[in-house]
């Protein structure tokens, strides 16, 4: 075992992980953490861990991580969003889940979205020139994401702010090591959200509509329909996903676009680059840092073997920056990278992303509005959200 642990409190790691990523891919790739579970950081083994067919349901385990050492006694019902939400189940039910809620997320039905978005990023815009100075999170990479899931779900975004609160506590059941007490905050709020779901989902039986929640409650394919808890489950995972992921990309591309100004000048002049631009973006600043995989047959991964049993995390992020696939310019932007969407941000097999379409389109146009409209913007100040997993800024002052 290298000497060399995985420590996200280490002095900087917030502000910036990526070094801390660099050491980890040198000195511990295949790494076992003394608090119970194994790290991978170089791309071909992530690559790899995202395409096996081990496991996302902790049922699995033969050995919690510290961290996780509740699990055992809460059982599958307590767990976030009742264990029932794609994120946690394997084929053939995560197959069934996946198969009844992907219709609305078809590159087709996306692109309808455009107009709207369009419409979104042009009136943050034009906000921001007016103030002259703002944070470009609060004006834009959260309104916009925030608004368009719940309006593709057909939830009315002035009646539920409640849930963005809520859905800032949940995500944190992703970071790697939650204290005891942060735990419970975050079944709290997973009980919230919950009983608030359920509540949306009984109101919109009774007022259908052109949306995604009324689709999902009629869903059905070849007899498949989805069950009560499983619906909620799918509509607090698609709400979750679809706007704190979003805001992460959006606020992180934006940084790096103002901190390479010779490839915003570029995107500027060359928009068609801007779908490239987006994959490079998603790799050089990874919205989630961090999958997992439980392994149901021992792993080997070069020399090592992994037990059977073990949680094991993808590193995404350094994967994402790893030299020896990207090349000695990895830790760089640049907008025209001929492998740029072999990143691993939106996953892979079966658990690929399933609004990556959206998450596109939004970047596409936010990018190429922003970098078009702000020429000269210059970067006041950055916040980070403090988290390890799912990182991006907090708050991004720009002066346009």
């Amino acid at each position: 075992m290298p000497d060399f642990a995985f420590d996200p409190f280490a002095p900087g790691f917030a502000e910036d992980p990526y070094p801390h990523y660099a050491r980890l891919r040198a000195h511990g790739p295949v790494y076992e953490h003394p608090l119970g579970f194994w790290i991978l950081s170089r791309y071909a083994d992530v690559a790899a861990l995202q395409r096996s067919s081990h496991s996302v349901d902790e049922v699995h385990l033969t050995r919690l991580p510290a961290w996780k050492s509740d699990s055992g006694t809460l059982g599958k019902a307590n767990r976030i969003m009742g264990g029932q939400s794609m994120l946690d189940q394997d084929p053939p039910d995560h197959t069934r889940l996946r198969r009844l809620v992907a219709k609305a997320f078809t590159r087709r039905a996306v692109e309808d979205w455009q107009p709207r978005i369009q419409e979104m990023v042009r009136a943050a815009l034009a906000r921001i020139a007016e103030l002259g100075r703002a944070d470009i999170v609060a004006e834009l990479a959260f309104p916009l994401p925030f608004t368009i899931i719940s309006e593709l779900l057909g939830i009315p975004v002035l009646e539920h702010a409640r849930l963005r609160e809520l859905t800032g506590t949940l995500v944190l059941a992703l970071e790697p090591l939650a204290d005891p007490g942060l735990q419970v905050r975050i079944r709290a709020a997973n009980t919230e959200l919950l009983e608030l779901v359920a509540e949306l989902v009984r109101w919109k039986r009774a007022h259908p509509g052109d949306d995604l929640l009324t689709a999902l409650i009629g869903a059905e394919h070849e007899g498949d329909v989805l069950t009560e808890d499983e619906l909620i489950a799918q509509v607090m995972l698609l709400y979750v996903a679809g706007h704190e992921t979003t805001v992460n990309h959006l606020g992180g591309g934006l940084l790096a676009l103002l901190r390479y100004p010779e490839q915003a000048a570029r995107l500027r002049a060359e928009p068609a680059l801007a779908v490239n631009a987006v994959d490079e973006l998603l790799r050089y600043d990874t919205p989630v840092h961090l999958m997992r995989r439980i392994t149901i047959a021992p792993l080997t991964v070069g020399a090592v073997e992994i037990p059977s049993g073990s949680w094991v995390l993808g590193a995404l992020a350094a994967a994402n920056r790893d030299t020896e696939f990207w090349g000695s310019d990895a830790d760089r932007v640049r907008i025209d990278r001929p492998i740029a969407a072999q990143h691993g941000s939106f996953g892979a097999g079966a658990h690929h992303c399933l609004g990556a379409a959206l998450v596109r389109v939004q970047g596409r146009v936010a990018f190429t509005e922003f970098v078009r409209r702000f020429p000269d913007a210059v970067v006041e100040d950055v916040r980070w959200n403090g988290r390890i997993n799912v990182r991006g800024p907090e708050q991004l002052i720009v002066t346009v």
